[in-house]
């Protein structure tokens, strides 16, 4: 079985899970960083392991781009957010990159996901919004920001390991 491993990392967090399923996939698993630069061919993959980080309650611009182009796949996808991974909003996430991994005839055959760190910019974008606004800073949304930033942690990539080895697809 052709294997790739393809994610997008913005913080660090997505690589950081990434690195942990690759240890515990086959040699001959390509692992794929995607940059924007070019997007990869996968027609001779067999099975796509797809990670992103989460962007409007989405996957990031890189894979939304990449998915367009899958086709008749397995795909298996993880993502990272900054939302608790017990939260209405990751129960959406995984919703939408169901969703969107689905199309062209795709098969989902599971999903990972985990907290991880939001981007200290976004953060400073959040504190000079309005109270009114509906992402202005708030102090649960400090101390939720405060508790991702300390994932992905070696429990969450043991989990990511230990759900890869659970499918039994690999």
């Amino acid at each position: 079985m052709k294997i790739a491993l393809i994610y997008s990392s913005l913080t660090g967090n997505t690589e950081k899970i990434a690195k942990a399923i690759l240890s515990v996939l086959p040699a001959n698993t390509d692992c794929i960083k995607l940059c924007g630069i070019k997007k990869p061919d996968l027609k001779n993959y067999d099975l796509l392991i797809l990670g992103t980080w989460i962007d409007k309650g989405t996957a990031d611009p890189f894979i939304l781009e990449l998915a367009k182009d899958i086709k008749d796949k397995k795909i298996v996808f993880f993502f990272t957010l900054g939302a608790y991974p017990d939260s209405k909003h990751a129960d959406d996430c995984t919703m939408n990159l169901t969703e969107l991994f689905t199309k062209n005839g795709n098969l989902v055959l599971g999903n990972y996901h985990c907290q991880g760190a939001v981007d200290p910019k976004l953060i400073e974008k959040f504190k000079r919004l309005p109270a009114d606004h509906p992402h202005a800073l708030t102090d649960e949304r400090l101390k939720r920001y405060e508790e991702a930033a300390k994932h992905p942690d070696e429990k969450d990539m043991n989990k990511a390991k230990q759900f890869i080895k659970n499918l039994n697809v690999v």
